[in-house]
């Protein structure tokens, strides 16, 4: 079940809204842990054993955080314990068919491929799983004895496929004594629908243009069709995974939760190190406070600095996806980001327009290592980018895309700036607001109900990582 969806708009979410409203204090966690359940479910009915799996997750790092309470040198046996269980389901089920492949390249090396479907949410409720247990283990928080509190942390649906990465103490107050108040519930309300309009009304459609290319095949495309496809796809991304964010953190707020911000419009950056401070920011936090800064951070030597930010970025881009083309992508970020620290970030700050053109060059480059895993149809598409990779099969291709997709191109190029949430914002401190903000979101809600009823929506697309 996606919230871009006719059962989650129209049953589930209003169900679980009004039951949550309805519940006495002490059981609304236990309201949403049950919705949350059936959430889960629901996207595993195909798997159901996936089900099990996060629920034994959820149950054992319950236990091992209780263990770890109190003093005594057993402490960190139980933490490394729970990390080789959390971390080990994720290497089993996104990462073992990968390595298999390496090994069956060694001669006579044939092992047989496990082909397990990747548990939805995986590597997102793994990391949420693992920081609980590590900020225990540092004291950073009080162990959490409520099977039904920790498992409502873990589960909780608006964030358990997609994130934000939410740290337990970011919402351990909010766990145990929270209030949800009118204005709370209509500010929430509000993200989930803007949210849900930059998802169906915008990256679904800028996504089409991005298929058409795929499915006509690159080596047909012209250039100029190349740079609006990788530039459509760019835009895709963000709006998707940022306006599930956005629908996460709305349904937080309506629920009593203050969910950390994920996106803070990224593709306004001049330099790709804060490019990777705007963008999945929750992520961002994560590797810093548990690979950076235990690895030393920049307070050692260069070269040491330079070791540490290697090993973060091999590892963002494994986190996402296991496949050559993820650890090229961090590779190259690697490589960016230690540019810019030797000298070359100074600049780019210093003279804003070069580094906005540095990074309309390098934000759509980055993303087709991205978006492409196989090594072949990169190389090919990477030629049509810069003339070459052979004849087109249309010249003019371009100008029939643009006419069908242009409008969303220009819509998506002013949403990727600030200028359209400043506007909102004024328009909420005027006298007018309730006739400007009120038939807005309901012209957005209706015209995304409309798009999921015609058949236009699809999952989102960091399920798949």
């Amino acid at each position: 079940m996606v919230f871009s969806s006719i059962h989650f708009l129209l049953w589930f979410l209003p169900f679980c809204i009004i039951a949550y409203l309805l519940a006495h204090n002490r059981m609304k966690n236990l309201i949403l842990l049950f919705f949350s359940i059936v959430f889960y479910a629901y996207g595993a009915m195909e798997n159901p054993g996936y089900l099990y799996l996060i629920l034994s997750s959820v149950v054992i790092n319950w236990i091992i955080g209780i263990l770890m309470d109190g003093k005594g040198p057993l402490r960190q046996y139980w933490l490394t314990i729970g990390l080789i269980w959390d971390f080990g389901c994720l290497f089993i089920f996104k990462y073992l068919d990968f390595f298999i492949r390496i090994f069956n390249y060694v001669p006579l090396v044939h092992l047989p491929y496990a082909n397990l479907v990747l548990p939805l949410g995986i590597s997102f409720f793994t990391f949420q799983i693992a920081s609980y247990l590590i900020d225990v283990y540092r004291r950073q928080v009080k162990v959490e004895y409520s099977l039904i509190d920790l498992g409502t942390y873990i589960l909780m649906f608006p964030q358990l496929i997609a994130g934000p990465i939410v740290r337990f103490s970011d919402v351990q107050k909010e766990l145990h004594r929270r209030r949800t108040t009118l204005e709370d519930f209509l500010e929430g309300l509000q993200l989930f629908i803007i949210g849900l309009g930059r998802k169906v009304l915008l990256a679904n459609q800028l996504g089409n243009l991005w298929d058409d290319l795929a499915n006509v095949g690159y080596e047909s495309v012209s250039t100029p069709a190349a740079w609006m496809g990788i530039v459509a796809y760019s835009m895709q991304l963000y709006f998707d995974f940022s306006g599930y964010s956005q629908m996460a953190i709305g349904m937080g707020r309506m629920f009593g939760f203050h969910f950390p911000q994920n996106f803070n419009h990224p593709y306004l950056s001049t330099t790709m190190t804060e490019f990777w401070r705007r963008w999945h920011m929750t992520l961002g936090t994560w590797f810093r406070e548990y690979v950076y800064i235990p690895l030393g951070g920049n307070r050692c030597s260069k070269g040491r600095m330079y070791f540490n930010m290697l090993v973060v970025w091999t590892l963002t881009g494994f986190w996402h996806g296991a496949d050559w083309n993820f650890i090229f992508w961090g590779m190259l970020l690697f490589l960016l980001l230690s540019l810019e620290k030797s000298g070359l970030g100074k600049v780019l700050n210093r003279y804003r327009a070069l580094g906005h053109l540095y990074m309309l060059f390098w934000i759509p480059m980055s993303w087709l290592l991205f978006a492409i895993s196989d090594m072949g149809k990169l190389a090919v598409y990477f030629q049509k980018l810069f003339g070459r990779g052979g004849e087109t099969l249309l010249a003019n291709d371009w100008v029939k895309y643009f006419g069908i997709y242009g409008k969303f191109l220009i819509i998506g190029l002013l949403f990727c700036t600030d200028i359209p949430e400043k506007l909102y914002k004024r328009a909420q401190k005027s006298r007018y607001a309730p006739f400007i903000c009120i038939p807005l979101m309901a012209a957005v809600m209706t015209g995304a109900l409309y798009c999921i009823w015609r058949g236009m929506n699809d999952p989102f697309m960091y399920f798949r990582f």
